[in-house]
């Protein structure tokens, strides 16, 4: 399929790269020129303009946005809305809050454009591992749009099925599900964020506690000099806190075990915030995961290991680097 990729930033750049070893046909465009020359000297289809991005998609027009979310999509949707014509498809692809993909869908509705929400997991290791795809929009709409989610998926790979689901059908195993109407693929993303703040603080404060073992405040027999990367490393292997997230905290520790090139200021990207809120509207008790939102609050006035930590594994999974973070 022929398709245009809108910001070529790490998500951005290496959907596109995955896209095109599947034997997609990318059309690219992104505010920084250089961008665009190196992923078009990478094979994708350089524009120079919107107008010219538009031009050199095919029929239907399909545009996947990959820019911040808030107004730079807002502006993006507006003018690649006024471009296209009824039949085409806008699909955001970044941190958008559901509420606002409801109302786009709804405006672009009326000049028959559709539009499908898209949150999208896997960060700058996604181009190898694949990307996990929360979908929402149309059913028809997503279901022409297949050939694209199915590219950029994980697929079934080598993971064990799930007992129970040998006679279930649909897509969630091969990495992609659609997940309803308009706003629900990011709805579903924004609380998978959310739960991701709690399970990366466990392990920080875990961490932070095996840290703090020698304090002088514990008496000295009960005191205990730890090696943290073994510590990481041994519970990959059969532990049942394993997971991705201990796979990166074991590749920041073996780098570097004091973390000493993080400050501990740790950002929140809005979905966190919009989790609490949605628990709120909904009278759920979200007692971990607003705990570990006000940590990230409290990291910007003083730091502890446990905020170097968040820190590295926000860098290790999507290359953010906090303010003030120390760079290699």
């Amino acid at each position: 399929m022929r398709l245009g990729m809108v910001g070529l930033g790490k998500m951005g750049a290496n959907m596109t790269r995955r896209l095109m070893r599947g034997g997609h046909e990318l059309v690219v465009t992104d505010l920084s020129a250089d961008n665009v020359k190196k992923i078009s000297g990478e094979g994708a289809i350089a524009s120079a303009s919107l107008d010219d991005f538009v031009g050199k998609l095919g029929k239907p027009r399909i545009a996947w946005l990959m820019v911040p979310a808030g107004a730079p999509t807002e502006q993006t949707v507006d003018a690649l809305a006024q471009r296209m014509q009824a039949g085409d498809i806008l699909i955001d692809g970044g941190n958008s809050y559901f509420k606002d993909d409801v109302r786009r869908s709804a405006k672009l509705k009326q000049k028959g454009i559709h539009y499908v929400d898209v949150g999208t997991s896997g960060g700058v290791w996604g181009l190898e591992r694949g990307y996990c795809m929360m979908i929402g929009g149309p059913k028809d709409v997503v279901q022409q749009l297949d050939p694209i989610f199915k590219t950029l998926a994980p697929g079934r790979g080598d993971i064990a099925r799930t007992p129970g689901r040998e006679k279930m059908t649909g897509t969630a195993e091969d990495g992609y599900i659609h997940c309803g109407p308009s706003g629900a693929g990011h709805f579903v993303k924004m609380v998978h964020n959310g739960i991701e703040y709690g399970l990366m603080q466990a392990y920080a404060e875990g961490f932070d506690i095996f840290r703090n073992a020698t304090s002088k405040e514990v008496p000295e027999e009960h005191r205990y000099d730890l090696n943290l990367a073994d510590i990481a490393e041994v519970w990959r292997r059969g532990s049942v806190v394993s997971s991705w997230l201990l796979d990166l905290t074991a590749i920041a520790l073996a780098q570097n075990p004091t973390l000493a090139e993080y400050t501990g200021f740790v950002q929140d990207s809005g979905e966190g915030r919009w989790t609490i809120q949605a628990a709120i509207d909904e009278a759920v008790p979200v007692d971990v995961l607003s705990a570990a939102l006000y940590v990230r609050f409290r990291s910007r006035q003083e730091h502890t290991f446990a905020e170097k930590m968040l820190s590295a594994m926000r860098q290790q999974f999507g290359g953010h680097v906090e303010p003030g973070t120390i760079k290699k």
